[in-house]
């Protein structure tokens, strides 16, 4: 029983759902949400990121087993198929009330949020479009945390970029590694389209286009008069991630380094938002 359960905790690709999750917590945080209303973000975050996880190894289950990935466990036969599938739909079921918890409107921007995770799993992946649920997104996960405020506010256009353009670094980064398993069965995204080396360009550009806009972004929107010292060592640090990244992308085979280069600098950000008070509201 703890072995399945372990494996269906790994099934839900846990990284990504806690990184997801933290960052909407320490936006709510940042954004000065009641303490109860941030822990309703961390839920309805946690289970819809959770059946975006799931239901990416139950749809792939077959593609999986073909080349043989040893970190999935539905590809191991150490949980069935059967039971992940079941797992997707439950969290998804959950992820319903704990996003009208939240209201209304943030209830419908979480709730496309996770439809376009999904979306991506039951097939856009395979297209030239994979990038844009990635952007739609994360775009959409800064209006999630305003939107959940008393009374409800849209979050400002620079904080929905920041996110749009993180979308793209997080998309081309996790799938670098997996390029040449991924062409074998089929799946054919943008970034399979553009080769590694421009993919893993176009990530790291991006990360650092997102710095910059979370340091010029409040300035230019007349939140404040000029970007803080905090907000500026979280650009040096940014852009000498985004460096280091290209270096690696030029230099060395894909790996999940990158894709943990692109979660380190999000983290960054998000402590910045949060550290600094910045309003994420127009």
């Amino acid at each position: 029983m703890l072995a399945t359960l372990r494996s269906l905790v790994l099934s839900s690709h846990p990284g990504p759902t806690a990184t997801v999750t933290v960052l909407a917590v320490v936006l709510a945080v940042g954004s000065g949400l009641p303490a109860w209303t941030v822990v309703l973000v961390g839920v309805a975050f946690l289970c819809g990121q959770l059946s975006i996880g799931f239901s990416n190894d139950w749809v792939d289950a077959a593609r999986d087993r073909a080349v043989a990935r040893a970190d999935k466990p539905v590809a191991r036969g150490d949980v069935s198929v059967q039971t992940v599938r079941a797992a997707a739909w439950v969290t998804a079921a959950l992820t319903v009330p704990a996003s009208f918890a939240l209201g209304w409107q943030a209830a419908l921007a979480h709730l496309v949020l996770v439809a376009s995770g999904w979306a991506y799993n039951l097939g856009l992946k395979c297209t030239a479009f994979s990038v844009a649920p990635f952007i739609l997104s994360f775009g959409l996960l800064p209006a999630v945390v305003t939107l959940s405020a008393d009374p409800p506010a849209m979050a400002a256009g620079w904080a929905l970029a920041v996110g749009g353009v993180f979308g793209v670094a997080i998309h081309f980064t996790n799938v670098l590694p997996d390029l040449d398993d991924d062409a074998s069965t089929g799946v054919d995204g943008l970034p399979h389209r553009l080769g590694r080396v421009p993919s893993g360009i176009v990530a790291f550009v991006a990360l650092a286009v997102a710095a910059v806009l979370v340091a010029v972004g409040p300035v230019l929107a007349g939140s404040v008069e000029s970007p803080g010292v905090v907000a500026i060592v979280a650009l040096v640090v940014c852009v000498g991630i985004a460096v280091w990244g290209v270096v690696l992308v030029v230099t060395r085979p894909p790996g999940r380094l990158l894709f943990q280069l692109i979660i380190v600098a999000s983290l960054v950000v998000a402590a910045q938002l949060a550290l600094s008070g910045t309003a994420l509201t127009a």
